[in-house]
């Protein structure tokens, strides 16, 4: 059949390479429109009740993790040099495309009791710029007499302040990201320029914006370096431009392809989908060498370039194609679990390896006979002398070392085991960032300063209309769980309608800070006028111009049944945060009656933490699911139980010993490292279907004489799986110049699994198939 095929390819090379010039430029049209996303909740089946609860959050109070912060760090902050330059700073960012709103020291604004109008009346404290250091000092006095604002706009004790930025919800997660982040930044650095003080910026949106265009930025640069790398590796294969040529023409096309295919399912790139067009380029690669290692072979012997390119389809197609197939596999099992953020990884994925291996088929064969007969210099590399005596000590491991092969393995195994056994899976927003990244120091100067950015939200359903303001318990209760959470090392200042409350309270009595607190039944008469005037202003279109109204409506449903309090929290990662929830649970359910109220913790932290441990777990299913399809497609290959057991442990070890290394290492399991797995299992599985096909190809040709036919099988294919794992190792290997620590753990992980394979391929699996095989020769003269 494939010979066949190989016939059928030539004599409709014209049409089919028009075919696949025109898919190219459909998809490559399509490709053109592929947008990033940056929505993390993707991660999360929409099921799952945390999703859900996400969900009505949203739509309840709108999107959380819409502001960016930005801190300053000086004693000097009321000195009236400094406190104008930043008015000016708060001015320029206020006028920014994409801010909605700015909160900071010198726009705060204190409440007046309007007696005649039983009302408070917003007054603003400052009026710079100034030029009375007196006045400002009045001020300024005025300001720290409101505990409403301490820990949340300033922190005295470490002279830190901070302005807090409201951004559009549709333009901050839209393409227009990146212009709105940086014009915010545009002011900040003028006003470095001209104070000379240090400026800290963080919050969810600045975080996911930078990290993504440092992703985006950093894996084009990663996508050309490996098509260099890939060049470079081909031309010292070869010694053939047209060769290096044609390879790296299938795997530009594959990238189309891949690209091309997220577009037409509706799919944007995501912090996964990212890695697919560099590793199209590194599974492309072997594909092609390959084949025409075995078309450089076949006409070493026949020179006959027509019929070396139909053996090349007929030898090698079958090979590539399962090798694609279990690749694909690796990828496309994916699309199986129930988090879309790695189904739409591994339906791209597993199709476009698939695409990929018909592209490979068709246009290799195709263009070779266009071209010229290789010349001499062209297949210098099957003599490899270097190699060939490589290939020779291999196979005296193979065959007469065969104990040693196994107490090494042994050894090795015992060691990575006990590695894995101290493997830990944690993750944190941040922690791929390297320690000295300005992301990640601002973000650690925030946690130091203001106790964390990253948003927690805290849902209380009163279950009854108006039930927040049926008698002051509620209240109370809110009061007194944001009194809790206040204390709590890793939890910054609570915010909810009760604090608006509070101020107004201290506003009631003339601005006397011993009286900011809850309201008591005794002081409801008084108040109560007071309050209903704010509530009504809550509902009103121009709330947000009266801070006490805004505030009481962002933080209260229009049923006044639902309240929300806002917490930042540090960036305390997967593993110590559901501690910390739990804590949290066990308090609020001391507090609130669950037969009269819901407590529901959610917001941009716990879909965080839902979405990584999704993904990890999703990753490591789909690695044991992978692992069974493709024992079953190795099965169905060789029709041999012992064949099947041979060709599995030789790569059951690199995973082994990759994650006995991480855990010796102690690098952590989360999304972007339990990845390595998958790309290696899928990838390393290709060396060892290439041996064993020509191993079983071999056999009738050498008499079934199994060690005449192991020693030309390592001496023929080791070359080939030789130059594949080292193209391999350096697609890979580029990786290891990224700024993620993630990325920088898959290039080397990655590359040390596909080293290791290399060598359990090559060295343990012959011994592996010369024990199975002597036992069975063994077990045959017994029964006879």
């Amino acid at each position: 059949m494939w010979y066949r095929l190989g016939k059928w390819i030539i004599k409709w090379r014209v049409l089919l390479l028009s075919l696949l010039a025109i898919a190219t430029l459909i998809m490559g049209y399509l490709a053109k429109d592929i947008k990033m996303s940056y929505e993390f909740s993707k991660a999360i089946p929409v099921d799952n009740q945390k999703y859900q609860d996400y969900q009505h959050f949203l739509k309840t109070f709108g999107r959380d993790g819409n502001t960016v912060v930005v801190g300053i760090k000086t004693d000097k902050f009321f000195t009236k040099d400094i406190f104008n330059q930043v008015t000016v700073l708060q001015n320029g960012i206020k006028a920014a495309r994409g801010v909605t709103g700015v909160l900071s020291v010198p726009s705060s604004v204190d409440l007046k009791k309007v007696d005649s109008l039983q009302k408070f009346q917003p007054e603003n404290i400052f009026s710079p710029p100034y030029k009375d250091q007196a006045l400002l000092d009045s001020n300024a006095a005025r300001f720290l007499n409101l505990p409403f604002y301490q820990g949340l706009l300033y922190n005295n004790q470490k002279h830190a302040y901070l302005i807090a930025v409201s951004l559009n919800d549709t333009l901050i997660n839209s393409k227009e990201r990146t212009d709105i982040i940086n014009g915010i930044m545009a002011p900040i650095e003028a006003f470095e320029k001209v104070s000379g003080l240090d400026v800290h910026v963080s919050g969810l949106p600045f975080i996911r914006t930078s990290v993504g265009d440092k992703i985006a930025h950093e894996l084009n640069w990663f996508l050309l370096g490996s098509f260099l790398l890939s060049a470079i590796t081909l031309w010292l294969f070869f010694r053939s431009v047209s060769a290096m040529l044609m390879s790296l023409a299938v795997v530009a096309m594959g990238v189309i392809f891949s690209v091309g295919t997220m577009v037409l399912l509706g799919y944007k790139i995501t912090l996964l989908t990212a890695l697919i067009p560099p590793l199209i380029v590194v599974i492309g690669i072997p594909n092609c060498i390959y084949f025409l290692n075995k078309y450089h072979g076949v006409y070493k012997e026949k020179q006959n370039k027509y019929q070396s390119i139909i053996m090349m389809v007929g030898r090698m197609g079958i090979v590539t194609l399962f090798c694609n197939i279990a690749a694909a596999i690796g990828f496309a099992v994916f699309a199986f679990t129930s988090s879309d953020l790695l189904k739409e990884f591994g339906v791209v994925a597993g199709i476009n390896i698939m695409v990929l291996f018909l592209i490979s088929l068709i246009f290799i064969p195709s263009l070779l006979s266009m071209l010229p007969a290789p010349k001499a210099v062209h297949m210098r590399y099957l003599d490899n002398k270097y190699l060939a005596r490589v290939l020779v000590k291999i196979e005296k491991w193979a065959f007469y070392h065969v104990k040693y092969v196994y107490g090494v393995t042994f050894v090795l195994l015992v060691a990575a085991v006990i590695g894995t056994l101290r493997m830990k899976a944690v993750s944190h927003v941040v922690d791929d960032l390297p320690h000295s990244d300005k992301i990640y120091t601002d973000l650690k100067w925030f946690e130091s300063n203001f106790n964390g950015v990253m948003p927690l939200e805290i849902v209380v359903d009163a279950k009854k209309k108006n039930g927040l303001f049926r008698n002051l318990r509620t209240i109370d209760k809110i009061d007194q769980f944001s009194a809790y959470l206040a204390t709590q090392p890793d939890v910054a200042k609570p915010l909810s309608f009760v604090n608006a409350l509070k101020f107004a309270r201290q506003a009631f009595y003339e601005g006397d800070s011993t009286y900011y607190g809850v309201l008591t039944q005794f002081e409801v008469p008084f108040m109560g006028s007071y309050i209903q005037e704010i509530n009504k202003q809550s509902k009103d279109a121009d709330a947000r111009k009266n801070a006490l109204s805004s505030m009481v409506s962002r933080f209260i449903d229009s049923n006044k049944q639902i309240a929300r309090i806002s917490v930042n929290m540090k960036d305390v990662g997967t593993k110590k945060l559901p501690v910390l929830l739990d804590s949290f649970r066990h308090e609020a359910d001391n507090l609130f009656d669950t037969a009269h109220y819901k407590v529901t913790f959610t917001g941009s932290t716990v879909t965080f933490l839902e979405g990584s441990t999704y993904i990890v777990e999703g990753l490591g299913e789909s690695i044991f699911w992978a692992f069974i399809l493709i024992a079953l497609a190795m099965l169905y290959l060789f029709k041999s139980t012992r064949m099947l057991f041979c060709s599995l442990i030789p790569n059951v070890i690199p995973l082994i010993v990759t994650a006995g290394v991480m855990g010796w290492l102690g690098i952590s399991i989360k999304p972007s490292t339990v990845l390595v797995f998958s790309v290696a299992l899928g990838i390393a599985i290709d060396v060892t279907i290439r041996f064993l096909i020509n191993y079983k190809q071999e056999l009738p040709r050498h008499n079934n004489d199994i060690d005449a036919t192991l020693k030309q099988t390592i001496m023929h294919t080791g070359i080939s799986i030789i130059y594949t794992s080292l193209v391999l190792v350096a697609g890979f290997i580029i990786f290891i110049f990224s700024e993620f620590a993630g990325t920088e753990s898959l290039g080397w992980l990655t590359s040390l699994t596909l080293a290791v394979a290399t060598l359990t391929n090559l060295v343990l699996l012959p011994v592996l198939i010369k024990t199975l095989s002597g036992k069975k020769k063994q077990a045959a003269r017994t029964n006879q």
